[in-house]
């Protein structure tokens, strides 16, 4: 990722508690060359992304079609979450999407936006939306309505 993005990410990650913290784990993409099969990247992505998931996590894909929460929605199923002794995983596809696997493991389905994002976006907006779930939780004064 481009140094924007990681300080992008950086940014908001300092900015939460160590009770509340944020992670990336990028998990590379498979090899794509001329005459590649999109459906075995796309496998070989899935297995990636679902080995670095806890068994107990709750997981969410991030896609186009999924359900599209605002800030209080968000914040009210991490607290949910937090009280349960859960973390919350987040999947996000590679550029031919994400496998079958990783959305029949997940829990949820939620969508950013209707627009198709860079994985570099993805990541200072989701973590940007968890610091921002985190405040309106605290009550600090970051989040207005």
């Amino acid at each position: 990722m481009p140094a924007w993005v990681e300080a992008g990410v950086q940014e908001y990650r300092k900015r939460l508690p160590g009770d509340f913290s944020l992670q990336v784990r990028p998990v590379p993409l498979a090899r794509r060359g001329k005459n590649y099969n999109v459906d075995l990247c796309i496998k070989k992505e899935a297995s990636s992304l679902l080995s670095q998931i806890g068994q107990d996590d709750y997981v969410v894909a991030l896609e186009i079609s999924g359900k599209s929460l605002d800030t209080k929605a968000l914040a009210n199923r991490i607290d949910r979450l937090r009280q349960e002794g859960r973390d919350l995983s987040l999947l996000v596809g590679g550029p031919d999407g994400l496998g079958k696997e990783c959305i029949q493991r997940s829990n949820d389905l939620w969508s950013l936006s209707a627009l198709t994002l860079p994985h570099g976006l993805v990541r200072i907006v989701v973590a940007e939306q968890l610091y921002r779930a985190w405040s309106l939780l605290q009550g600090h004064p970051y989040h207005r309505d």
